[in-house]
């Protein structure tokens, strides 16, 4: 629930500074901050790294 939180703050406040300082820049910053948080909890898995990503691409078929 935290990080859900923390992803909705991080999306408003990233919406807020793009609009007032017209910089569409800050747009990247929640999608930064999701695609980090996916690696991190890659790389806590007890797997090597790219058998995990393998396992995980593989759960499609």
């Amino acid at each position: 629930m935290l990080t859900v939180l923390l992803f909705s703050v991080i999306t408003v406040v990233s919406v807020v500074l793009a609009l007032k300082r017209r910089r569409p820049l800050y747009f990247v910053l929640p999608i930064a901050s999701l695609l980090g948080f996916a690696f991190i909890k890659i790389l806590m898995v007890p797997m090597p790294f790219w058998e995990t990503v393998k396992f995980i691409f593989n759960l499609r078929g």
